[in-house]
């Protein structure tokens, strides 16, 4: 059987190799206009778009010089099916109202191999997570703990059977190689809760094939990076205990990373960007002082963006002096940070078209306006491009503190001084302007600031 289906795919692809198609019906389809989109790492881009018939009928031609890996089909915000390109062509079925537990794969080995193996995986992990408080809290002598460890064990190494012989089927399979970057350890039903996180902790990178670069073009590293945070992630934590995890996992994952400078330097990447989101600073300025970009040496005189934001975040970790900045305000006058008399001052990037931000300044102007007597100063550095939309906000929410922006957005020098890639991002500076917290929300501003004793 296995023979016959060999010969049918051999071929049915022979006589669509040239064209290297994507070819998909979606049925129930209530938006037309198909995109198609390739990843490197979690981002995905878009590289075409067609429009589907009636019947929901479309497909793509792609180059054969693309690189193998994943590709996205996607309709709507949250309607895709992601497909795996390995130089074959690919026929699918779906429904809009279930993408991905209706996607029927018609033609393509890689995708065969990836759905199949993918739904089995999804309900083994669902098995295993039932089963999984059973041998953990049933008496280790009764009959349905015995049941249970059986059962835990049988389904991991049926799945790790499974792989190995898919393996050796599929040699150059992209989905094979995708499978094996997930796998974890064999873990014994015998051991405890505690043991178990410790040798996923200890062992999860053991068996990644970090030289395998080709998958650097699919969320497989990203993922792997992340299911390996969630091990030392708990949310009982506080903020500075979640830090101190988190920096052994990346200790951890980068040193395991090493063996392959362009996979180090995506992880290394992807962590900072993941950790400067969410304003873990510890992490960031961890990884700074002790990891580079391996490409950075290359060129002294250009250093890669990477290598410039590892060193910018050096220069803003709490503890340090901030970086002076000079933007025009309203009235093309220039404002200074070092300047500033203050005995604190609030530092602002904002933009009039954050959500977020205009939330949080009428907020902030509370605080600022009810100062007896006024004690820190906002210095609100906008990123916009629109002067209009910069001073109207202004004008209509009567911000009377120090307001500046060069209208260059982000590519302003001061945006690029701070690392700044989202609003709305604040820091607390005293009078010497040295760092002393980077609070995130409102509630945290106004801790900060009461922490100071500069409000009530």
């Amino acid at each position: 059987m296995k023979r016959l289906i060999l010969i049918l795919f051999i071929l049915v692809s022979g006589t669509l190799i040239a064209q290297n198609n994507f070819e998909g019906i979606i049925h129930n389809l209530d938006s037309h206009r198909i995109y198609l989109l390739s990843f490197y790492g979690e981002k995905p881009t878009i590289i075409d778009s067609t429009i589907a018939d009636s019947t929901g009928k479309f497909g793509f031609v792609v180059n054969t010089k693309k690189q193998p890996g994943m590709y996205r089909i996607q309709w709507g915000k949250d309607k895709l099916v992601d497909l795996i390109w390995n130089r074959e062509n690919i026929s699918f079925t779906t429904n809009n109202l279930a993408p991905y537990d209706s996607c029927i794969i018609l033609s393509s080995k890689e995708n065969k191999i990836y759905y199949s193996f993918s739904r089995k995986d999804r309900i083994n992990q669902s098995r295993l997570e039932l089963l999984m408080p059973i041998v953990d809290f049933y008496p280790t002598k009764d009959s349905f703990y015995n049941l249970a460890a059986g059962e835990m064990e049988r389904i991991q190494n049926e799945q790790s059977q499974l792989l190995d012989s898919l393996d050796k089927i599929y040699p150059n399979s992209y989905a094979v190689r995708i499978f094996k970057l997930y796998q974890t350890p064999f873990l014994p039903a015998s051991l405890t809760k505690d043991a178990r996180l410790k040798l996923l902790q200890q062992l999860y990178f053991d068996k990644v094939n970090f030289n395998d670069t080709s998958l650097l073009y699919s969320p497989a590293f990203a993922n792997k990076a992340i299911s390996y945070l969630a091990l030392y992630s708990d949310n009982r934590m506080p903020k500075k205990q979640l830090e101190t995890e988190f920096i052994k996992a990346v200790t951890i994952m980068l040193s395991a990373a090493s063996v392959n400078p362009e996979v180090f330097k995506f992880l290394l990447d992807y962590l900072v960007g993941g950790f400067d989101k969410y304003h873990f600073d510890d992490v960031i300025a961890y990884i700074a002082d002790n990891f580079q970009d391996p490409f950075s040496c290359e060129d002294q005189q250009r250093k890669t963006s990477l290598q410039k934001k590892l060193e910018t975040f050096k220069k803003i970790s709490i503890g340090k002096i901030a970086p002076d900045l000079e933007v025009p305000d309203q009235k093309n006058k220039t404002l200074q940070l070092s300047k500033i008399q203050s005995e604190f001052t609030l530092l602002i990037f904002w933009s009039s078209d954050c959500p977020h931000c205009t939330d949080l300044l009428p907020r902030l102007k509370e605080l600022y306006d009810k100062q007896k007597p006024r004690r820190f100063e906002v210095f609100a550095v906008s990123v916009d491009t629109s002067r209009n939309s910069w001073t109207d906000y202004i004008k209509n929410e009567k911000l009377n503190w120090l307001n500046g922006s060069d209208l260059k957005g982000f590519a302003s020098k001061s945006a690029d001084d701070y690392n700044i890639y989202a609003t709305p991002t604040l820091f607390l500076l005293d009078r010497k302007k040295t760092i002393i917290a980077k609070p995130i929300t409102y509630r945290e501003t106004e801790q900060t600031l009461r922490d100071q004793k500069l409000i009530p």
